[in-house]
């Protein structure tokens, strides 16, 4: 156990980051599948397009606020950008 002052105030600062941190990538998990199902049987393409907004800033949220690296994000976000391009391949065709 942690003796000083500041390394018992590092102690509650870093549970309530994490707690914080889980809560946040928790909400994104959902969003993430909230999309897919919706891309998965698309009703229109506004409703994917519109989540895919919502879910892509989100994911920008997470990163400003340190919970998520930056290029994790861009790889999250390229690949829900390629299944939104996918449904819409296949409602042109």
């Amino acid at each position: 156990m942690a003796h000083s002052l500041s390394a018992k105030k590092r102690i509650r600062q870093n549970a309530k980051r994490r707690t914080l941190n889980r809560a946040r990538k928790s909400a994104s998990k959902t969003q993430i599948k909230k999309f897919m199902e919706i891309a998965k049987n698309p009703a229109d393409l506004a409703t994917v397009e519109k989540t895919l907004r919502e879910t892509q800033k989100q994911i920008d949220q997470m990163v400003a606020k340190g919970t998520l690296h930056k290029n994790t994000a861009a790889r999250k976000k390229g690949q829900l950008a390629r299944k939104l391009n996918s449904v819409k391949a296949k409602q042109t065709s």
